[in-house]
């Protein structure tokens, strides 16, 4: 395990919600939010509206500039994140997850939890100098957020799908 879990499951869910933006846009309904809801456990408050869809859609191009900003600049967006939440780090407990931090109080709005929980993630990253475990995509037609987190380093793509087409083309260049 290259960080802790729940920095792990933070900057998966960035990657997922920032990459959501992409074409076709994946996160249309209050449906699409309550997958991401219970895939990434979220915990706290959800109002399960359009208000709170139309929040966390808006936050979509400040977590790909998160996710994509050199460490210098990282340092700066995760700075004004956590002053514009007013974040007061918290330990805290709930169902299967041991103790973890939480940037600000579960009753905040959805959005503003998602920003600070990346922010509060990627501080670990910066702090690691592991800034290379964020990438684009490989594949010269995808803009996807790749979450490297093997121990290797070898992520190139952000999906099996751009893998393959990648490996396929490679494959035909070679056999022509």
């Amino acid at each position: 395990m290259v960080f802790a879990h729940d920095t792990e499951v933070a900057l998966q869910a960035a990657v997922k919600i920032a990459d959501s933006a992409l074409e076709p846009d994946t996160l249309t309904t209050v449906a699409d939010l309550d997958r991401i809801w219970d895939a990434f456990g979220y915990t706290g408050r959800h109002d399960r509206t359009q208000a709170e869809l139309d929040a966390v859609r808006a936050v979509r191009p400040r977590l790909r500039a998160l996710l994509t900003a050199d460490r210098d600049e990282a340092v700066e967006l995760v700075n004004q994140t956590l002053s514009e939440a007013r974040a007061v780090p918290q330990l805290v407990r709930h169902g299967d997850v041991d103790w973890h931090i939480h940037g600000v109080d579960g009753q905040a709005p959805l959005a503003t939890r998602i920003l600070v929980e990346t922010a509060m993630a990627m501080i670990d990253v910066i702090r690691a100098d592991e800034m290379s475990r964020l990438a684009v995509c490989a594949d010269d037609t995808c803009r996807g957020v790749v979450l490297d987190l093997s121990r290797n380093r070898s992520k190139r793509f952000c999906s099996p799908t751009c893998g393959n087409r990648n490996a396929v083309a490679a494959y035909r260049t070679r056999h022509r």
